[in-house]
């Protein structure tokens, strides 16, 4: 039975993820900083955007990326003709959906935990000469670890889990866009209950094992704390 298994929509689920988290970790850190120590005036409109895809139907999300970068468009045609650029139907827009529908579960985590920090943090460091950089990485992050970890873990996992998103701008191909939740639904509407079972397990077992770990480091932290 697992030997008739095609386990590359596993594989390419796991690939899609830890892609979408690293840029996730990159963009979700200067963000999630900047939406905890600013006074704009458009800031909870930017606190909105980041926290949409929280109430935000994955199918909404898929629908309006599918427009705006599909070759018919000006923007999709323009990304293909000066950069030779699809994102539609790619491997390539897939990451881009996951980025933007898991980012609340790396921002928010992250800006709580820069708004739990104490401001004498950086002004202590700011005395002594630090750089912006310096702070960040030598002061406010080594602060942060389970914050960070929460977020890398939750982006992770809710990536794992995506569907209508990455159904909807990345469509069905094998090998390329065909992750897990795809996978799942496929075999389900083919009445192939054990090979559904199959994809469903291996994602149910890896997302209680990646919780638990969370959850139990961030005691430990805090019994160390």
């Amino acid at each position: 039975m697992l030997s008739e298994i095609d386990w590359s929509p596993l594989f390419l689920t796991f690939e899609l993820a830890a892609v979408t988290t690293a840029i996730l970790l990159v963009i979700g850190v200067p963000l999630a900083l900047w939406l905890a120590g600013s006074r704009a005036r458009w800031k909870p409109v930017a606190e909105a955007l980041v926290s949409m895809p929280l109430v935000l139907p994955p199918s909404v999300l898929g629908f309006y990326l599918l427009l705006a970068f599909s070759p018919q468009s000006w923007l999709g045609h323009w990304l293909s003709a000066t950069f030779d650029l699809r994102l539609v139907f790619t491997f390539e827009g897939l990451v881009l959906g996951s980025v933007l529908f898991s980012m609340p579960f790396m921002v928010h985590p992250l800006q709580s935990g820069f708004q739990s920090l104490p401001v004498s943090l950086t002004e202590a460091a700011r005395t002594l000469g630090a750089s912006r950089l310096k702070i960040l990485f030598s002061v406010l992050l080594p602060n942060l670890k389970p914050s960070l970890l929460s977020g890398i873990v939750l982006a992770f996992a809710h990536t794992v889990g995506e569907f209508g998103v990455v159904l909807m701008i990345g469509g069905n191909i094998p090998g390329v866009t065909k992750v897990a939740s795809i996978a799942i639904y496929d075999e389900v509407e083919a009445l192939d209950y054990a090979a559904a079972n199959v994809y469903a397990g291996v994602l149910f077992v890896l997302s209680f094992v990646v919780l638990l770990t969370v959850y139990i480091i961030n005691k430990a932290h805090a019994r160390a704390a």
